[in-house]
């Protein structure tokens, strides 16, 4: 994590957490502690104010929380891409908002305070690096593979967001040069392969039978691989290779010592991680990525909130540091 977090401000910290499915709210403690929390569905498909009207309800829990005088700054990890240079996102699975300004707007709903804005998966980076299973790693890649994936990396035991707050995004990297669109524009994005929906629209194109309860959601894809149906367990291994190929080309590129996985997938458990394994051997090779490593996330659902505040947290370890 960027700064010494221990040391850092014990007040309260607001933060966002905005995905496809979920916009999460909370107040944090300078220990990581949530003591108030919000949250209401994504209106992912519909015009960019009406998803915005669902995070000015959780900010208006938040606000109307007796402890909400103690909050001093606000961080926000969404979905991406994000620009944190310009306080604008454009998720790719929430189509209402392109260069949306939601920083400007979170500032306006919160009476003027500071806002961190950076993406969710650098986000849950910043949580499992603070707490979980990064922790004592300087360098690390750490994912969130649900609806969508995204990713953050820590580099020389800094969390690294780059300029715009998307690095490490491998959820957009190609892994399938000539495979499907994706929503991104691109073709063959590790998203397209491995994201939940993707996953099950595998499935269910290849022949795969939901049970009598008609759930087609990844998990219960999980479930079926689980009970041994091959064409579950086939989407699982494509989408473990996918993720196999985009860890691999990351740990090249960066020399990162361990990969982390959190999301809903990622609580699919062996079903995904001993293919993922496997494949990682076969695309990890060079001698200096051959130690790597693939956990699961430790920070549960709470990490996007507990990464955005630690942002704000380090940012402030930083200005404190500098002397400013």
């Amino acid at each position: 994590m960027t700064g010494d977090l221990t040391l850092m401000h014990t007040d309260l910290v607001a933060a966002l957490d905005i995905g496809g499915t979920k916009i999460a709210g909370a107040l944090v403690d300078g220990g990581g502690r949530i003591v108030v929390r919000a949250q209401r569905p994504t209106p992912a498909q519909q015009d960019g104010d009406t998803v915005m009207r669902a995070v000015e309800e959780v900010i208006g829990e938040l606000t109307a929380a007796p402890l909400w005088s103690r909050a001093d700054a606000v961080g926000i990890g969404s979905a991406g891409p994000v620009d944190a240079s310009a306080g604008t996102v454009s998720p790719v699975n929430v189509p209402g908002w392109r260069d949306y300004p939601l920083v400007a707007r979170v500032r306006a709903a919160t009476g003027g305070l500071p806002v961190e804005l950076i993406g969710d998966g650098v986000a849950i980076t910043a949580a499992e690096h603070w707490q979980g299973a990064a922790r004592g790693h300087d360098n690390a890649l750490c994912m969130v593979v649900s609806t969508g994936v995204g990713g953050g990396l820590v580099l020389d035991g800094r969390l690294h967001p780059g300029p715009t707050g998307n690095a490490g995004h491998i959820g957009h990297i190609s892994v399938d040069l000539d495979g499907d669109p994706c929503p991104c524009g691109s073709r063959g994005c590790v998203e397209r392969i491995a994201s939940g929906p993707n996953i099950a629209r595998r499935a269910l194109e290849a022949g795969w039978l939901p049970g009598p309860d008609g759930d087609t959601s990844a998990a219960a894809v999980a479930a079926a691989a689980r009970a041994g149906d091959p064409v579950a367990v086939a989407s699982f291994e494509r989408a473990a290779q996918a993720l196999a190929a985009g860890i691999a080309a990351t740990a090249t590129l960066v020399e990162i010592d361990i990969a982390v996985i959190g999301g809903g997938v990622g609580k699919a458990g062996e079903v995904l991680f001993a293919p993922l394994r496997k494949a990682l051997a076969d695309y990890a090779t060079l001698s200096f990525v051959q130690r790597l490593t693939v956990v699961p996330a430790q920070m549960g659902t709470d990490a996007g909130l507990v990464g955005a505040a630690a942002a704000v947290l380090g940012r402030r370890a930083d200005a404190a540091a500098a002397g400013v």
